[in-house]
């Protein structure tokens, strides 16, 4: 049996596998819950544990710089549309997206995932020249944050680093129009009548983003030491196996109608709402279901200079579980 450490967040598609009623063949796993931020940093910096979850921003960057210290396997435990994640100053005129052009707009990291979708999305979506756009990059709420992977912007972009302000400080003085972040900045939640989402209606917004463009974000991937993985290859098909089958129990818990098992009225009403959208399998893993995201997401890196070169799905993951999941 071999002993493994793996970082993730405390998800319900996962707690089968942190308690122990899922088991990988052959592997016995040290969950450990922790902050992600904490979680990437840790395993980025210091390669504290054998598998860990990861920002799918930070890992393509790395990987297309050479940096091949990690190996992914396709378990996508964080997805999320990325429409309600883009914050203005409702006092300048900033309506819909096309209003953006020739504004500041403040991100934590260029590579942060959720930043890259939504960069993608403006420029794909929406027509909005990323070219225009003054971009702001400091902490969220914590001065001096730095980017966690070396990224280079493409001629023509203009970045300006803050070490000594917040984005939250800095839009609620008018110093920046908007913010775009996976966590919202404070002024935004203290239901002030300065600053709110671009998308106000942002539910529909993404639903109809999904109907156009069958892309349903992927934020985050599981990564093993390479180390790790060369020693045991097996481990790679072992691991999504157990991923899924704990991902598929809490499907099944969701969508239990004699009694709910999530604090949610109606939760199982809307499984059959999404699932009648997205289909039954809608938090897919393996690559062949993810390849329309997975092949989105890669092209908005390479424009953006979040990767060094456009790479392709083939890069990412190892032979073992690309076999099993065909592209």
């Amino acid at each position: 049996m071999l002993t493994l450490t793996c970082a993730i967040s405390d998800y319900d598609h996962v707690r089968d596998l942190a308690s122990g009623r899922v088991r990988a063949e052959g592997i016995s796993l040290r969950m450990l819950d922790m902050p992600l931020e904490e979680a990437f940093f840790r395993m980025i910096r210091f390669e504290e544990f054998d598998l860990s979850e990861m920002s799918m921003g930070r890992y393509v960057s790395m990987v297309s710089q050479g940096d091949d210290r990690f190996v992914a396997i396709p378990v996508f435990p964080s997805r999320m549309f990325r429409h309600s994640s883009i914050y203005v100053r409702k006092d300048r005129g900033i309506n819909a997206p096309g209003d953006l052009a020739g504004r500041s707009i403040g991100v934590p990291e260029w590579a942060q995932t959720a930043g890259v979708y939504m960069r993608g999305i403006l420029a794909h979506h929406y027509g909005v020249a990323l070219e225009d756009i003054h971009w702001v990059q400091a902490g969220i709420h914590q001065a001096g944050r730095e980017e966690e992977v070396r990224v280079e912007l493409p001629d023509g972009y203009r970045l300006t680093r803050i070490q000594d302000r917040t984005l939250n400080d800095m839009l609620v003085s008018g110093e920046i129009d908007a913010v775009m972040s996976a966590h919202p900045p404070h002024c935004a939640q203290d239901d002030s009548a300065t600053i709110g989402r671009l998308f106000e209606d942002f539910q529909s917004e993404e639903r109809r983003f999904w109907e156009t463009t069958g892309i349903f974000p992927i934020m985050h991937t599981v990564v093993l030491r390479r180390p790790v993985f060369e020693q045991n290859r097996w481990i790679a098909t072992n691991l999504l196996a157990a991923f899924t089958e704990a991902k598929e129990r809490s499907i099944a818990r969701l969508k239990e109608v004699t009694a709910a098992r999530f604090p949610l009225p109606w939760s199982f009403e809307y499984f059959r709402q999404t699932a009648a959208s997205f289909g039954n399998d809608y938090w897919a893993y393996g690559t062949g279901p993810n390849v329309t995201t997975l092949k989105a997401f890669l092209n908005y890196a390479a424009e953006q200079g979040v990767t060094k070169r456009l790479l392709s799905v083939d890069d990412l993951f190892p032979d073992e579980v690309r076999q099993q999941f065909k592209i």
